[in-house]
């Protein structure tokens, strides 16, 4: 069997998450699974975890843990990204530095300064394993689930790394959709396309039947509190959403209700965490309770799961219960390495898939997986306006990536000087003082900015676009 490698091996149940699905699956359990991670002790707990559940059902499988990346690498067929660059402590500068500014991210790692910040302070990292995966395992395809998710892809395909970046929103949504009209997952068929994030459900089938008027008329029924006419409705009680081991959908969506409502169509992220990406929900405090009145703050989520043991629970679980999660990594694993075809949701280069997002940019589609690798299917042109709020978010995404491309630290503050929240929020030079604070609290990850590092990672400035 290949080898698996988990990069960022010691981060909170996640990296075990990911071990059950390969052991869940017979084909794969007799896989050599190498845990990496520069922490060693957060490294110890994963890989004792895994051992202990291999142990359990007596599975021939290979545990293998490391703090030498390189070695991790060698030989790797499948490389598995799940680390965040500066941990909590440069977590805190993304979304407190933002606040003292008045700008209140929920989750802060996806776009706006956080995001960015996030991506740049991994850019390093992801440069010293698209080198090492060069040398050691060049044939490996690199499964990336680090936020910011598109930024991260589009930067490592950029480098030549063959890349696809997954998340669980496409499927965690569909599933809190079914729920809300009733419906039994099994029966959907669904039809998404567009970014990481903000991907749209343009098709969303029961058989012969199209359920997208059903469920603009429920979801604005149920959490905008109106008829799909106009006229006031009955609040019938049920915000359902859906959580499981890695999938939170908030209670109450009335910000994907309301974005649905204006751009006619549903897309894969929660409310709380949506209302970063656009510039109408979290103008002030007031606002932010209207549309979100059940505040839901990721960093103190990550904050207080950071003492203890963070594997305890997931390890008895598994231990009872061993069945795949939601997500596709394991899955992709399994088809390439059994030729048995599955359909995946990935972020991919966009090279004529979605024919009017930029060419070269990360985007989110359906992709076929067997012995040929990850197969994504073309796409063709979104609603125009479901493309239009988009771009928006490429916007920023494209002067990120150039930005580590080129150590051009002029091209950070385009990067959040274009996201679409912060620039409804603050002033041209609010934004640049902001991005200065960050660049000064965050130094000791950013090696590309600093003076003698000029030149780090310089490519041609065409690169980007062409991805």
């Amino acid at each position: 069997m290949a080898k698996i490698t988990i990069i960022g091996a010691g981060g909170y149940v996640f990296p075990l998450r990911l071990v059950g699905d390969i052991l869940s699956l017979p084909a794969l359990q007799s896989s050599t699974i190498t845990l990496m991670d520069i922490d060693a002790g957060r490294l110890e707990g994963t890989a004792s975890a895994a051992r202990d559940l291999v142990a359990h059902y007596g599975f021939p499988a290979t545990i293998e843990a490391t703090t030498d990346r390189r070695a991790a690498l060698d030989g790797a067929g499948y490389v598995i990204v799940t680390f965040q660059v500066g941990g909590l402590e440069a977590y805190a500068h993304d979304v407190q530095i933002p606040r003292r500014y008045g700008l209140d991210q929920t989750v802060g790692d996806t776009l706006g300064p956080g995001g960015v910040f996030r991506f740049l302070r991994s850019a390093p990292a992801l440069t010293d394993i698209a080198s090492d995966m060069a040398e050691v395992c060049p044939d490996a395809l690199l499964i990336n689930y680090a936020n910011p998710m598109a930024m991260n892809c589009w930067f490592l395909s950029s480098l030549g790394v063959k890349t696809v970046g997954l998340c669980h929103s496409v499927q965690g949504t569909s599933h809190m959709l079914a729920r809300q009209l009733g419906v039994p997952d099994d029966e959907i068929t669904f039809r998404v396309a567009g970014i990481n994030h903000q991907a749209w459900f343009t098709e969303f089938r029961r058989g012969d039947e199209d359920l997208l008027p059903r469920l603009r008329e429920t979801m604005t029924r149920r959490h905008l509190g109106r008829a799909a006419g106009g006229t006031l409705a009955a609040d019938d009680g049920d915000h359902s959403g859906m959580r499981d081991d890695n999938v939170y959908e908030g209670g109450s969506e009335r910000v994907r209700t309301e974005i649905m409502d204006a751009f006619g169509f549903f897309h894969t992220e929660s409310s709380h965490h949506a209302s970063e990406y656009l510039p109408y929900f979290r103008k002030d405090a007031d606002r932010v309770e209207d549309f979100i009145p059940q505040r839901w703050d990721y960093f103190e989520v990550c904050s207080a799961k950071a003492t203890g043991d963070p594997n305890g629970d997931l390890l008895a679980r598994l231990k009872e219960d061993l069945r795949p999660s939601v997500e596709y990594g394991a899955r992709i694993v399994h088809a390439m390495e059994t030729g048995s075809p599955t359909v995946i949701y990935g972020n991919v280069p966009n090279h004529g898939l979605i024919a009017n997002l930029p060419p070269g940019c990360c985007v989110e589609v359906a992709c076929l997986v067997d012995r040929n690798g990850i197969q994504p299917v073309a796409y063709g042109a979104l609603p125009p306006q479901c493309a239009a709020v988009n771009r928006t978010n490429v916007n920023v995404q494209e002067l990120a990536v150039l930005a580590a491309q080129t150590g051009d630290r002029e091209h950070v503050y385009h990067a959040v000087m274009l996201d679409p929240l912060t620039g409804a929020l603050l002033t041209l030079e609010q934004i640049r003082s902001l991005v200065d604070e960050l660049f000064a609290a965050e130094e000791q990850w950013l090696p590309q900015f600093a003076p003698e590092a000029a030149g780090y990672g310089v490519a041609d400035r065409t690169a980007v676009a062409a991805g």
